[in-house]
């Protein structure tokens, strides 16, 4: 004898409520990645010990920011909100190593409207001091374009050069590598060759640093700076981040060492492909120079 399960059997409305219940849950974490976890900004403390640095940078606090992707899917008022903060750190140098604007945007602002408004925004920021690298998003939507918005605006940006900061009769060199995924990196032109105090380099992609130390200038470099993995952006609890981009897998997040070099990987502001973070806030870096 077959038996019929009713509309209203336990074994329906079990499987209803189950239904109903993921679809929910799935919503739910969508709705707090998307709106509340993609805004929840980690200011992150690093003391770095720096081998022979001169006692005027003794304390010298740099604040990193990278990887805005502004209006796909940063919004202005994020970035202002960030801006916000750094200011009140009051750093003594800001480096912002790359992808202010992201390459094949859907929205309706064209990425030359993007990297002026970024630009414009980041002029705000009140430290006088400030050197920006591109990453391989302006290289693809132009890097002559992304560059004039940002020097126009106040903010140099190094490629493939160096330039020294000074504070009273000592000086740190400080790097800017072209993208090294999407154009040519000419470290022989980056690092100099006799510098007289430390060298920090940024270089957008983190493992880059796999290159670098095996160049005959490496023992000159004591600190690079990077972002481009955005931490994974989406890390799942045991299993780590859904997906890394290419040069960003290695070394996606936070310190390394290397011999004399140490690498720092900044996790970023935006997000690219999807608006969403988990368990990876957007990070703003501050780096407090001490002695070795």
């Amino acid at each position: 004898m077959s038996v019929q399960l009713s509309q209203n059997s336990p074994a329906r409305i079990s499987r209803r409520k189950f239904l109903v219940g993921t679809g929910a849950g799935i919503a739910g974490l969508a709705l707090y990645s998307g709106e509340i976890a993609r805004h929840e900004l980690d200011i992150v403390e690093r003391p770095i010990a720096i081998r022979n640095l001169p006692g005027p940078f003794h304390g010298y606090r740099i604040v990193q920011i990278s990887d805005i992707h502004l209006e796909e899917f940063t919004e202005p008022f994020f970035l202002e909100h960030v801006i916000r903060r750094v200011n009140a750190l009051t750093p003594d140098l800001i480096l912002l190593t790359g992808d202010f604007v992201t390459m094949g945007a859907v929205n309706f602002f064209s990425e030359s409207h993007a990297a002026y408004h970024c630009a414009e925004l980041l002029a705000t920021l009140t430290c006088p001091l400030r050197y920006a690298i591109l990453g391989n998003h302006d290289i693809a939507v132009g890097a002559p374009v992304v560059t004039r918005a940002l020097e126009s605006n106040g903010i140099p940006v190094l490629l493939n050069s160096f330039i020294a900061v000074e504070r009273k009769d000592a000086r740190i060199w400080l790097c800017g590598v072209q993208d090294p995924a999407t154009a040519v990196p000419l470290l022989d032109a980056t690092i100099p060759d006799k510098p007289d105090g430390p060298v920090i380099l940024m270089a957008h992609e983190p493992d880059f640093a796999d290159i670098v130390v095996q160049h005959p200038r490496a023992p000159l470099v004591d600190l690079m700076l990077s972002g481009h993995s955005h931490g994974g952006q989406v890390r799942l609890p045991f299993l780590g981040p859904l997906v890394l981009p290419p040069m960003g897998k290695k070394y996606y997040e936070g310190h390394y060492q290397f011999n004399n070099m140490q690498l720092y990987v900044n996790r970023g502001i935006g997000t690219v492909g999807i608006p969403f973070r988990l368990n990876c806030p957007p990070e703003v870096t501050v780096l407090t120079l001490n002695p070795a």
